[in-house]
Formats: C-alpha cells, sequence, structure tokens
C-alpha cells in the first residue's frame, strides 16, 4: 500500500517556520490503529487524515471532506493548522476547482476559503470564563514560575487554560519561558486541563502591529509546545477581541519557529482564522 504524505509549515510563507503537519489525502479511510501509527511516525504535531465522502466525488471536484487529526499518542477535536495544510493540499496539488471546501470533524463543519495569499478558515468560537488563580497555582508556577499574572481563564470546551501575563512583562518575559514539559503535565491530573496558552498583550504601535502575543504547551496530549496554534486561538480571539474591543486583529505565536495568524471575530459565534502555507515534502508512505 502506498499512502500519500505531504509536509507543510502553516501561518507561515517560510520554509521551517510556523507548525508543521502532515497531510495524508487517502481515498478510503483506515483503520484507526493505523492512523496512530502513522501520526507517531511522522511525530509532529499533528498529522491529518482527508478523506472523501461521497463516493462520485474526487479531491479535486467535491466540496465536503471528512478531516480526521493526529498526535503522536491520540486523537484530537480541533487542529487549526493541520485543517490550513489539508486545504492548501486540496487547493494546491489536487487543484481543487472550488473557492471553498468544507471539511466534516469532530468540532462540527469548519469551511476553509482560498483568499489573495493563504487561506481562511472558518471555526467556533470558544470563549474562556475567568478563574481563581488558585484553583490552578500548580499549574500557573509550572508554566510561567514567578511571573506576575493578570487574570486565568478556563475554555471548559476545549480544555484550554489560559494564563494571561502581567502588562508590565515585555514579550522577552514570555519568549524566554523555559517550561519543563514533565512539570507541567504532573501538575493537573483532575482532567480539567488539555492544554496552557499563555499570553501577554502585544505592541499594536510598533510594525507590524501585532495585537497580542501567545505560546501554546499541550504535553497531554503528547505535545511538550505546539509552534502556532489555530485551536488555540478559538479561545484567544474571543478574549482579547472583548478586552481590545476589536474584531480584527493580528496575533504572534512566539514559539521558536513562530507564525502570525490573521483574526475576525465575527458575531455569529464563529472566528476567521487565517494564514499561510509552505509545502516543504512530499512523498509516499509504503506499508
Amino acid at each position: 500500500m502506498e499512502i500519500p504524505v505531504f509536509m507543510l509549515d502553516a501561518f507561515t510563507n517560510l520554509p521551517f517556520k510556523g507548525n508543521p503537519a502532515a497531510v495524508c489525502p487517502l481515498l478510503h479511510e483506515l483503520s484507526d490503529d493505523l492512523y496512530q501509527k502513522i501520526a507517531a511516525e511522522m511525530n509532529l504535531s499533528e498529522t491529518a487524515f482527508i478523506t472523501l465522502i461521497n463516493p462520485t466525488d474526487t479531491f479535486t471536484s467535491g466540496t465536503r471532506f471528512r478531516l480526521r487529526w493526529f498526535t503522536p499518542t491520540m486523537e484530537v477535536n480541533l487542529c487549526g493548522h493541520a485543517t490550513l495544510a489539508s486545504a492548501a493540499v486540496l487547493f494546491q496539488y489536487k487543484n481543487n476547482v472550488n473557492p471553498t471546501v468544507v471539511f466534516e470533524t469532530r468540532s462540527g463543519d469548519l469551511g476553509v476559503s482560498k483568499r489573495k495569499e493563504g487561506y481562511i478558515m472558518d471555526f467556533p468560537l470558544n470563549p474562556p470564563t475567568k478563574k481563581d488563580h488558585n484553583d490552578f497555582k500548580d499549574v500557573i508556577k509550572a508554566a510561567v514560575g514567578n511571573h506576575p499574572v493578570q487574570e486565568v481563564l478556563l475554555s471548559c470546551d476545549t480544555k484550554k487554560l489560559m494564563i494571561r501575563l502581567s502588562d508590565s512583562c515585555e514579550r522577552s518575559a514570555l519568549t524566554s519561558l523555559k517550561v519543563d514539559p514533565v512539570a507541567l503535565l504532573n501538575s493537573d491530573s483532575s482532567g480539567r486541563v488539555r492544554g496552557v496558552i499563555v499570553t501577554t498583550k502585544g505592541s499594536p504601535d510598533c510594525q507590524p502591529g501585532f495585537d497580542f502575543y501567545s505560546r501554546y504547551f499541550a504535553p497531554w496530549a503528547g505535545i511538550p509546545e505546539d509552534p502556532v496554534t489555530g485551536s488555540a486561538h478559538t479561545v484567544l480571539g474571543s478574549y482579547w477581541s472583548d478586552v481590545l474591543g476589536k474584531k480584527k486583529m493580528l496575533a504572534y505565536q512566539c514559539s521558536s519557529r513562530g507564525g502570525e495568524l490573521d483574526l475576525e471575530v465575527r458575531d455569529n459565534g464563529r472566528i476567521n482564522i487565517a494564514g499561510d502555507v509552505t509545502t516543504v515534502l512530499q512523498g509516499f508512505i509504503r506499508l
């Protein structure tokens, strides 16, 4: 059996930046065990599997596809960068003729449209709820050490805990964080938290004018740090839109690879997340 595989860097126009994802377009579903083994072999934060829904469709003509995402250790409910990469494979390599494709996923229908540069994803918005610092003091300590914390919020739907550093913290406080994934994993075994977002206010007056910065850690899903995380921005976008009073924002996730996300919070409980994609590898998995 030969399975086509693409490796693409999402939320960047440069190779070796952004967030790498593997994408496998499949004519037929495979077993969950095989999906998981392939994702472990790829050893990226996510490997995406696209399959046809309508047997009369092709990857070129179809408008709706099934999409699943696997980390090296588990299947996940939502992944932004691998969705962006999957759409890029359909549009760039399968020459899909439609302006928009829709993926049926664990998180419902996710549309992706072409734009002049890159793609726009239509994602659900996941507003977080403010929490008492003391309820998550061990997680906070493991994530940010002694840095001052302004707010702590939890998105119950995604199980993402968001820690906002004090405005007195410069961007360098965020980029210099050294998070021990084992310590972070051991800081919460309640099941309430599956990922930690650390964020700080941006520098909108300095070009290119980022409204906020973030990093994302998910050792509970086998990901010590995710370089650029679309799903985290369904939480971040909701929060910072309210704080800043803005619908359109430019975000930067300042991992070592780094990536930019164009955001637009809509009035219907959805968020547009846009970015570029760069392909770095194309080949086959032989089984």
